[in-house]
């Protein structure tokens, strides 16, 4: 079986599970990194052995954080047990480092001096991102079906450990978003009077 087939064999399993698009794109890009490690050999042919040596490789000589590190075992770990079907046993690889250095947190101040100097989408997410506290990517995946303006609810799906939740929409920041949203729509219908246009592509 080739690289690629793998990787969409791989990539159909983690479908099926349901997780988020970012796991998905995260899980396939360590499977990836984890046969490049070992000279492309198939992951079916290795195991236990060869799973702790790419953890302690990147714990030694790229030097990752503790939580990159258990990122690169959860994918592995899928990867043998829901997608080869294999029972890896017990192993010990090179731990990574904990970072002990204390978070830098704004105060209110800092942070509406840091959103007003924003403009336009990079002002709304910045006030997505505060007044609603999603992350990141939750916030660049969030879609307009998930907004429930009338009890000011944002539905976040598929965020940490892939669980849904509801978080509370800002009131303040209601009219700019449904300016974005109305821009869209025009850029969008723009878009439809294009003959070649096809849209955008989203994950299942």
């Amino acid at each position: 079986m080739k690289r690629s087939d793998f990787l969409d064999q791989a990539r159909n399993v983690i479908r099926t599970n349901q997780f988020s698009y970012s796991t998905e794109k995260t899980y396939v890009s360590w499977i990836y990194r984890y046969i490049v490690f070992h000279h492309k050999r198939h992951p079916a042919e290795m195991g236990a052995k060869e799973v702790a040596e790419f953890l302690s490789y990147l714990a030694i000589q790229r030097k990752v954080s503790a939580s990159t590190q258990n990122q690169a075992l959860n994918a592995l770990a899928f990867l043998y047990k829901k997608v080869l079907k294999i029972s890896l046993d017990h192993f010990e690889f090179r731990p990574a480092r904990t970072g002990k250095r204390l978070p830098v947190v704004l105060s209110r101040e800092e942070t509406q001096r840091i959103i007003s100097n924003l403009h336009g989408e990079f002002h709304l997410m910045a006030s997505i991102l505060y007044g609603s506290g999603l992350r990141l990517m939750e916030c660049l995946n969030l879609r307009v079906k998930d907004i429930d303006f009338g009890l000011n609810v944002i539905l976040v799906r598929g965020g940490n450990w892939d669980l849904d939740r509801r978080t509370v929409l800002p009131s303040m920041i209601v009219p700019q978003l449904n300016r974005q949203i109305e821009k869209a729509r025009l850029r969008l219908e723009e878009n439809m009077l294009l003959s070649e246009f096809r849209g955008a592509s989203m994950p299942e």
